[in-house]
């Protein structure tokens, strides 16, 4: 067999996409062959027009004949401790029983099904079941509140809602089954709730009410599947914008099994014998692409953990990665500072030596992070690969590819595009900018995670990802490559601070901070200024045993002046014990930013543990205290 490099292979991908991706997509088991591999209309899409196939039978039937049948799919384990595992055939069985469980509810090829779930089994089960009736599945984060599930039901017109009647969190009761039923008198377009026994709460039983092990008891073994277009919508997700109601993301199925397939080789060079450690949050991205479905159509034994990353201690990824023999672990960068602020001796204390690679993802990673990730958790023998996608991308886009090649490693850099992705740095005129120089990050043509568009809203799929800069899909991140053609990630564009005329990105500002020996997490926030144009405020998290004090702000400042320039010193340093962060662990800047500022705060769904609204808004006041 002919060894190719990463180069080789991506030059061949940009040559003749249509011939590459074609190749990918033989990948996956089709029921009918596509008539074309793209049919490109700017900026729409439709990948593999004409085939036809089903997302359920790529992740589960079609290792029914194999080994694999009786092989674990999925080891459960929750913060308690509680532990469950399904093999492929006993996840086989049970997806059709509820696909079942849902056609007798009415669900059919076209409807969405809102799935509202704590971090268990059923939740991929659940998803599963939608697609194996081509119904388009909508699955939203269990910690979300009743307004944010009512505007994601209504935008969806979901015919029925998938819950729980409750689900844990740092050993807290969220009892999701009342947000639910707050949200039934605002959602007209549901006409059943199946309810699963989970936390054991006393919960009210309405009419549209069916009991989850009621259904699945009625329901016969097996279900067929429902052939769907390349181009059928597989899921919706819906992403949270600064202001205005949440964008509903919507994925094909075809192009976006494709790509997974393909990058979840390419990057974690999947093998037979891995234990796939994955820490997001279904109710997120990560988890839909690279836990749920890669993985499974990869046949791949995956590990599920439904808990935080610090309760009951602040050990639970190094617990789990060693009680199962993980042999990859995905995780984010806001998980490893949280980490690194209790020091080695906890990870130290763990036998991880079943880990082959590590990787990141959510947001950039910090090289004084990369460098603990390598030396403490991998000891210096798994390479790390640092991943850059979107929800939006549906899969990964910049990223190491191990499975192709091993490249020279570089602690904080997302590497290069993966082959078949065409991505550039340009200046504000959409013009590809020198090696060195901050710019755009932009994809040039289309690939087949990309989404289908906003449910529901083309227009706005055009203006916010295709208006900017003509004829390139915007993310919106600023970015650098260097003279090897690394690509470093330097922060949201709308989080690049402008200092009396120097652009500066959050997220070169943030290394420096971490790079300090007392910081352990830092999230910088801009200020308007009337002299400099903005202002630098600086939320540090200090290591575990490190003083607070002023002695140690002004060390933090000119440690920011040599490492970074004096363009750069902050105007203020508060220290706090936690930062602001979504449950996918990403922090909130914009909250900071509105601390900083004396804004209203505004919509704070997304945040950790948010279906306590009351309890987050309480902690949030005591926070805006402690800044004062």
């Amino acid at each position: 067999m002919t060894v190719r490099t990463l180069e080789q292979v991506a030059k061949e991908a940009l040559a003749d996409p249509d011939r590459f991706w074609g190749r990918q997509a033989e990948n996956l088991v089709w029921h009918r062959k596509w008539d074309r591999v793209l049919d490109w209309n700017p900026p729409f899409a439709r990948w593999f027009a004409g085939g036809l196939l089903n997302a359920s039978i790529n992740c589960l039937d079609r290792h029914m004949g194999s080994d694999t049948k009786n092989k674990a799919a999925m080891i459960w384990e929750s913060e308690s401790g509680e532990s469950r595992t399904l093999t492929y055939f006993q996840l086989y069985r049970y997806v059709n029983k509820f696909a079942n469980a849902l056609k007798d509810l009415g669900v059919k090829k076209g409807d969405r099904v809102t799935i509202y779930m704590p971090m268990v089994p059923e939740l991929p089960v659940a998803m599963l079941a939608c697609a194996r009736l081509g119904a388009t599945h909508s699955v939203v984060f269990s910690g979300f509140s009743s307004q944010a599930l009512v505007d994601r039901i209504n935008d969806a017109k979901s015919k029925v809602i998938v819950t729980a009647d409750g689900g844990f969190r740092k050993g807290r009761l969220v009892d999701l089954k009342k947000v639910v039923d707050e949200s039934l008198s605002s959602t007209p377009s549901v006409e059943h709730v199946v309810v699963l026994k989970r936390a054991g709460n006393a919960v009210k039983s309405g009419p549209k009410d069916v009991w989850w092990h009621e259904a699945i008891e009625r329901a016969s073994a097996y279900c067929e599947p429902e052939m769907v277009e390349s181009t059928h919508p597989l899921f919706i997700l819906y992403t949270s914008g600064t202001t205005g109601k949440p964008k509903g993301v919507m994925h094909g199925t075809g192009g976006y099994l494709t790509h997974l397939y393909a990058t979840a080789k390419w990057v974690f060079d999947f093998k037979k014998t891995d234990v796939f450690f994955c820490t997001a949050d279904i109710g997120w991205v990560t988890g839909h692409s690279y836990m749920v479905y890669a993985p499974l159509m990869h046949g791949l034994t995956e590990i599920m953990y439904d808990g935080a990353p610090d309760h009951p201690a602040p050990d639970r990824h190094w617990a789990v990665a060693e009680k199962h023999g993980a042999t990859i672990l995905y995780t984010t960068p806001t998980a490893l500072r949280m980490y690194m602020k209790y020091g080695d001796a906890i990870p130290n204390s763990f036998d991880l030596s079943s880990l082959r690679l590590l990787g990141t993802v959510g947001e950039p990673i910090n090289p004084e992070v990369w460098m603990w990730y390598f030396k403490t958790i991998g000891k210096e023998r798994c390479p790390i690969v640092d991943t850059w996608w979107q929800t939006e991308t549906g899969g990964i886009m910049l990223s190491a590819c191990t499975g192709i090649d091993f490249v020279p490693m570089k602690p904080g850099s997302a590497t290069f595009p993966v082959p078949g992705v065409d991505a550039a740095v340009v200046d504000e005129e959409g013009k590809t900018v020198a090696p060195g120089t901050k710019g755009y990050l932009v994809v040039k043509r289309p690939w087949p995670g990309m989404l289908l568009s906003l449910w529901g809203d083309d227009e706005k799929y055009k203006k916010t990802y295709w208006s900017r800069f003509e004829g390139m899909y915007y993310p919106g991140d600023y970015a650098l490559a260097d003279s090897d053609g690394y690509l470093w990630l330097l922060g949201r564009a709308d989080d690049v601070l402008k200092v009396a005329g120097h652009r500066l990105g959050t997220m070169e500002l943030e290394s420096a901070f971490v790079s300090h020996r007392a910081i352990a997490e830092a999230a910088v926030a801009g200020r308007p200024d009337a002299t400099k144009g903005e202002a630098i405020i600086a939320f540090l998290v200090p290591k575990e045993g490190v003083e607070k004090s002023d002695a140690l702000r002004k060390e933090v400042v000119e440690h920011i002046r040599k490492t970074v320039g004096p363009i750069a010193s902050p105007d203020e340093v508060y220290f706090v014990g936690k930062l602001p962060k979504t449950r996918s662990g990403k922090i909130m800047r914009r909250l900071l930013k509105s601390i900083a500022s004396g804004d209203r705060i505004g919509d704070i769904t997304t945040l950790e543990d948010g279906a306590a609204i009351d309890e987050v808004k309480q902690a949030y006041d005591e926070l805006k205290k402690t800044l004062r």
